[in-house]
């Protein structure tokens, strides 16, 4: 009885390792699978999935991998499947506050190519709200969470999770821009140009922020110019022109515009921007994009006692 016992024991064991070998396999051949795909991901987006494709088929239970398939579809920009692909990721492990963050990005993206599609906006919303209540200092969940609000027409909650992400993140340049429009759209013109300027303070000057901060300012201006306070439209308008560089000729416009706006105008500078906007812009391949402001620019020129070049 006792051998009988004992070889029924042993022969159980041997019967769960070799399940438990099966399973162990699965789960490390997906790895190797996972680890293929990995090597292809930056040269090939589509081999990647395929790979991880088969890795999740093997383990469906391992959520990095998921996620690394959730990527891959997020870097080919298949927003619908990267949204499909998260959610099976947040239902895997729903304490991560990354998968249900870009469960709700791809959504945001898939709204955004849809004519910006209300109802998965709303959608949206859920997995942004998750990943806020997971992390409640993950910047990037209130912001979208914000631009969600807003095409489903709440603004006031738009506004909320938009400030929340700034101050969260106050070094984040593309924060700013949407609650700026927001207020300016109501007309609180100064509660906007509050914002952006706290947004001028904090965000560093480096090669790869310059563009932000010539939007920024450029904001600045706009909401000073709503709120009819011309000289702080010229000061932002100058700044903006500090971070412009070549790929903004419409800022000498813009100055050149506000110079003469100015009281007393500022004859001089006027006209050396706007000679400088005609020269940049108005004899250039993009002088049909400017067609108005170059016919404008050397209007204004002429009335200001300039010659055109």
């Amino acid at each position: 009885m006792r051998a009988r016992e004992l070889f029924g024991a042993a022969a159980s064991l041997v019967g769960m390792l070799a399940v438990t070998g099966g399973c162990s396999r699965d789960h490390i051949e997906a790895i190797n699978l996972a680890n293929q795909g990995d090597q292809a991901y930056k040269v090939n987006v589509e081999g990647a999935i395929q790979k991880y494709e088969q890795a999740v088929q093997l383990d469906p239970t391992n959520h990095r991998i998921i996620k690394k398939l959730g990527q891959a579809y997020k870097k080919k920009e298949d927003w619908d499947k990267a949204a499909s692909t998260m959610a099976r990721a947040v239902q895997a492990a729903p304490e991560f506050a990354d998968y249900w963050f870009e469960r709700g990005y791809a959504l945001i993206k898939k709204a955004e190519g849809d004519a910006n599609n209300k109802d998965v906006y709303e959608e949206a919303k859920e997995p942004l709200k998750q990943c806020t209540q997971k992390d409640p200092n993950f910047a990037e969940c209130y912001h979208f969470l914000g631009q969600a609000h807003l095409w489903t027409g709440d603004e006031q909650a738009a506004i909320e999770n938009y400030i929340k992400a700034i101050e969260h993140d106050p070094t984040q340049p593309y924060f700013y821009g949407e609650v700026a429009e927001i207020l300016m759209s109501m007309r609180l013109y100064k509660d906007a140009e509050a914002i952006l300027k706290e947004g001028t303070r904090l965000i560093p000057p480096r090669e790869d922020t310059k563009d932000n901060l010539y939007t920024i300012y450029s904001m600045v201006a706009v909401a000073a110019q709503g709120s009819g306070d011309t000289a702080a439209m010229v000061v932002a308008l100058e700044k903006a022109n500090e971070f412009a560089g070549d790929t903004h000729p419409e800022i000498s416009f813009n100055l050149g515009s506000a110079y003469a706006a100015s009281q007393p105008p500022q004859r001089e500078k006027a006209i050396q921007m706007l000679k400088a906007f005609v020269k940049r812009a108005c004899r250039s391949a993009n002088a049909t994009k400017y067609k108005d402001e170059c016919a404008d620019a050397n209007s204004r020129i002429q009335q200001l006692g300039g010659k055109i070049d």
